[in-house]
């Protein structure tokens, strides 16, 4: 798509600091980085939103981010990764993005991201899981 950074990664037009280029996505440096060593992971094709990447496409995207999140530890001696995607709000560039981030036990990451709150009882707990589970399409 004309204008997106990561279309522009992926097409080889756009510089990038890449760690894999694969039939199924591209990962390559963040260039604001939580820790270094940050890589996004990218579909090829331009998707806004994980609701829109087709079914048929999940099993190697998702096989490409688990192999980076061992590769990322590995590579980097990080006692573990962070693997999280955005979509829509706080989705910086439009384009489905999988963040895997290294961490170390005590680097600081701990309620970084967001604020954490608490259901007042299990009755309330238990609304919110029966909203999601109303929604949730049956067969999926």
């Amino acid at each position: 798509m004309s204008g997106c950074v990561f279309c522009g990664i992926v097409a080889g037009g756009v510089p990038a600091f890449r760690v894999a280029d694969t039939p199924d996505g591209v990962a390559f440096l963040d260039t604001r980085p939580v820790f270094k060593g940050h890589v996004l992971v990218v579909p090829r094709a331009h998707l806004v939103t994980l609701a829109e990447l087709p079914a048929d496409l999940l099993p190697g995207y998702f096989a490409l981010v688990q192999r980076l999140a061992v590769a990322v530890e590995t590579a980097l001696g990080a006692g573990g990764t962070f693997v999280a995607m955005n979509n829509k709000v706080s989705q910086s560039v439009p384009h489905l993005h999988t963040h895997v981030v290294p961490r170390t036990k005590g680097d600081g990451l701990r309620g970084f991201f967001w604020p954490r709150t608490r259901y007042g009882d299990d009755t309330e707990a238990q609304s919110y899981a029966d909203r999601v589970a109303a929604a949730f399409p049956a067969g999926a």
